[in-house]
């Protein structure tokens, strides 16, 4: 039976690496350096309650960007949401063959905040370690600066101001993270357009098979693991290079299908939506009109 650690606070976390009492209840910030494990985690599933920022440098950059490329070697954000599981290393040792940091914050730190509101739009907390943020110097400056004010709010005494001014520099953290992976895709351009062009083609081959009527409609999920991506992360670059997110790709090239088998056959609408992986033949005819502004037998007629 696999075993497995969930960590439920900050406090728990600190224990576990052999790092000293937290200065603050919902938040700390962690030198990687001074990592010193006092359990073992190989083998172990561990699982955290906590959403979690690390910033790694030296060895473990490894020249990876999705599956392929690697823009800048100044530094690796990686970005982790509560209930993921934490990606340990296979040795506690390599810890010490890189440096960095966590920051860690437990989502009780902005509830009711309107940060808690807007967390969602942070979907980097759920792309993979392969696709993480590449940092130019002047980008790692920038973050850094912003995680020490951060560090620096949380270790004084607290007052009646300290949760909002914690709570708006994390913000402002995400903000530029947001920017920056916004950079991310565009500086690689080329390499997007080369995910497209497959991205399309492997919707073609699926909708020109026998698949949506043996297995249904393809997922974003599917499709992302397919293209070897989080489905986030394909979704966001889609979206920058397109204007269309997974979803609404999948949409265009069922659509399009359909508006084919529609003009060159006699098939019956409700046979179509089957073939189509429509399980029910009306969720077809209405998702038809609404893409296309008429029901399928009067773009048929």
């Amino acid at each position: 039976m696999e075993k497995s650690i969930r960590i439920e606070s900050i406090s728990q976390l600190h224990d576990l690496i052999g790092y000293g009492k937290p200065k603050h209840p919902l938040i700390t910030l962690i030198d990687i350096k001074e990592i010193d494990p006092t359990v073992s985690t190989l083998g172990i599933h561990v699982f955290t309650n906590f959403y979690t920022i690390s910033l790694k440098e030296g060895n473990s950059c490894r020249n990876k960007y999705g599956r392929q490329y690697y823009d800048f070697q100044e530094g690796s954000l990686t970005f982790m949401a509560p209930e993921q599981e934490l990606q340990v290393d296979e040795d506690n040792s390599e810890v010490k063959s890189y440096s960095g940091w966590l920051l860690c914050f437990h989502p009780d730190l902005i509830y009711k905040s309107s940060l808690a509101q807007k967390m969602n739009q942070y979907t980097f907390f759920s792309y993979t370690s392969t696709e993480a943020l590449h940092l130019s110097e002047q980008e790692k400056i920038k973050i850094t600066t912003i995680v020490n004010e951060v560090s620096d709010e949380f270790s004084q005494n607290i007052d009646v101001f300290s949760q909002d001014l914690i709570i708006s520099y994390v913000e402002l953290l995400l903000n530029h993270c947001k920017r920056f992976y916004g950079r991310q895709f565009i500086t690689r351009a080329k390499v997007n357009k080369e995910v497209i062009v497959r991205f399309e083609e492997l919707l073609k081959g699926y909708f020109n098979s026998a698949k949506p009527a043996l297995d249904g409609l393809p997922s974003v999920k599917y499709c992302a693991q397919k293209m070897g991506y989080s489905a986030n992360y394909l979704s966001d670059l889609l979206k920058k290079e397109t204007g269309k997110n997974t979803q609404e790709h999948i949409h265009f090239f069922l659509i399009e299908k359909a508006k084919t088998l529609l003009r060159e056959t006699e098939k019956p609408v409700n046979m179509i939506a089957v073939e189509l992986g429509f399980e029910y033949p009306q969720h077809f005819s209405k998702l038809f009109k609404n893409k296309t502004g008429m029901s399928p037998v009067k773009y048929r007629n």
